[in-house]
């Protein structure tokens, strides 16, 4: 506690200053919008497109069997998958335009759009 002598006013001032920008930054541009949209492909084609407004579970058929979309209250999941690691029954609901889950041995990928996207790209 010796050191918080040697902070002068200003200093205090910038720190603070530094805290509620960062907060208002946080709010602004860390959340992605509202997504209005699944889109769910197989085998690298487009299978279907839904609406999310509107609870329904989605089969999709793979190479393992069938995997299970499940829409509701403005989000989407994948809600049973025959992959053996269970990832994409792992990642949970998506809720934000962008996210996006994979299940790679059953070539099936869910993705919520939007008007905005939380991210414009990702890498590796």
């Amino acid at each position: 506690m010796k050191y918080l002598a040697y902070f002068r006013p200003g200093d205090w001032l910038t720190l603070a200053l530094g805290a509620v920008l960062t907060g208002w930054l946080a709010a602004n541009f860390w959340s992605g919008a509202a997504p209005q949209k699944v889109v769910i492909r197989a085998g690298g084609q487009l299978f279907a497109e839904a609406r999310l407004d509107k609870p329904q579970r989605i089969r999709v058929p793979g190479p393992l069997g069938v995997s299970i979309v499940e829409i509701q209250a403005g989000r989407a999941r994948v809600a049973a998958d025959p992959s053996p690691r269970q990832l994409c029954v792992k990642h949970g609901w998506l809720s934000h335009a962008g996210d996006a889950a994979l299940c790679l041995p059953n070539q099936l990928s869910v993705e919520l759009a939007g008007a905005v996207r939380r991210f414009d790209s990702l890498n590796y």
